[in-house]
Order: C-alpha cells, then sequence, then structure tokens
C-alpha cells in the first residue's frame, strides 16, 4: 500500500472518529427526539465508513490512526464548554454541522496532500464527504 493511501485512510478514520466521540458526548445533552434519532443514524453511518478504512488498513497489513488521550478530552471538553449555558437543539445542531465542515476540510488538504493515492482510498473519502455534506444537509432543518 502506497503511503498517500495510508495518510488518506487515517484521515477518515480520525473524522469518523471524532464524529462517533462528538455524537456520544452530546447525546447526552439532546431532548429532541427527531435529532438524536438523526444522530444516531449518523452515528452509524460515521462506524461504517470507519470501519472500511480500518478494513482496508488492516487487509494491507498497515497501521491505522489511533487518537490520544489528549485529543479525546479536549474534544468532548469543547463540547461540555460550547452547551454548558445552552443545550437547545439548535446550537447541538449547529456544532455538528461546525464539525462536519472541519471534517471536509480536513479530508480536502488530505487528499490534495497525498495526490499519489489509489482509488480505493479515494473512493473511502469520498464517501465520507458526500456523508458529511448530506449530514450538514440535514442538520440545517434543526436549526
Amino acid at each position: 500500500m502506497k503511503k498517500d493511501d495510508q495518510e488518506i485512510l487515517k484521515e477518515v478514520q480520525k473524522n469518523s472518529g471524532m464524529a462517533i466521540n462528538a455524537i456520544d458526548t452530546i447525546s447526552e445533552k439532546v431532548h429532541n427526539d427527531e435529532l438524536l434519532q438523526e444522530l444516531s443514524r449518523e452515528r452509524l453511518l460515521y462506524s461504517m465508513i470507519q470501519n472500511k478504512a480500518t478494513d482496508k488498513l488492516q487487509s494491507e497489513h498497515s497501521e491505522g490512526y489511533h487518537s490520544s488521550a489528549i485529543e479525546d478530552m479536549m474534544l468532548k471538553g469543547g463540547i461540555q464548554i460550547n452547551t454548558f449555558t445552552n443545550c437547545s437543539t439548535s446550537k447541538i445542531a449547529e456544532l455538528m454541522i461546525q464539525g462536519s465542515n472541519r471534517g471536509l476540510m480536513s479530508m480536502w488538504k488530505s487528499m490534495n496532500h497525498h495526490q499519489n493515492s489509489g482509488n480505493i482510498s479515494l473512493e473511502i473519502a469520498k464517501e465520507l464527504m458526500a456523508f458529511e455534506e448530506k449530514s450538514i444537509n440535514r442538520l440545517k432543518e434543526f436549526l
């Protein structure tokens, strides 16, 4: 497996893992059943995409991405701070949209920096990006 493929797949793992952690953290603050259901669906799809990247890396005997405890703590702490005084449905949707936008930017950066990657890793990355874009559009309904 090319180094560029590894890096793109690691970025997919990182972004989908952060989204899963964010959903797990923020779900306990959600009081709107429709939003909670949407976040549950999103969590499942993020997991499926993350598993595709992980499976591809493992099949090629390549090292995957592993988040650090500090990264996880910063993500969870940021969510707690941002929802401390306002955990309305609109605020939660806004935070999830912001996270998806950051994920899209980091995927574009990764793809631009690793242009020698193959079709399979690009396909998985583009699947994540398309999902993020659809997710943003669905979450706009909750603003």
